[in-house]
């Protein structure tokens, strides 16, 4: 008998990670996040099920805050932020939809601000949140 370590299906998470991003889903996202309730009280159970989205590649997630204003952005960042605590298997610690939201963010010349950053630390126990690791 051996003992190995169970691995999820590489293959299938690296072909979820190819597929376009559900702006619907996004839009949902930032409306439970906006709603001020625990997430899983205002999400449909489909809505739960995308958790890969948590901890898609950074360079996706650059790329698509490109369709967003800063003010959704900082929704999506407080979604991801709440999911991870909130939401079953949404961890993602150093992979986390957060930091290249915050990097967006920066990029545009509006960075988060100090309260921004207390909210965060607030609602997260991720060390990593929201800029990385350092």
């Amino acid at each position: 008998m051996s003992v190995g370590a169970w691995e999820p299906d590489r293959a299938a998470a690296q072909e979820k990670s190819q597929e376009p991003i559900d702006r619907e889903l996004l839009q949902r996202y930032i409306a439970a996040v906006r709603a001020d309730k625990p997430l899983g009280e205002v999400l449909e159970p489909r809505d739960m099920q995308a958790s890969h989205l948590v901890r898609l590649p950074a360079q996706r997630w650059l790329e698509e805050s490109e369709a967003w204003d800063s003010e959704q952005l900082w929704q999506l960042i407080r979604f991801f932020t709440l999911a991870e605590q909130q939401l079953p298997g949404w961890d993602a610690g150093a992979e986390s939809a957060v930091i290249p939201l915050a990097r967006a963010l920066r990029r545009r010349k509006t960075p988060l601000d100090r309260d921004q950053l207390l909210w965060i630390k607030e609602h997260s126990d991720n060390r990593y949140l929201p800029y990385g690791p350092l």
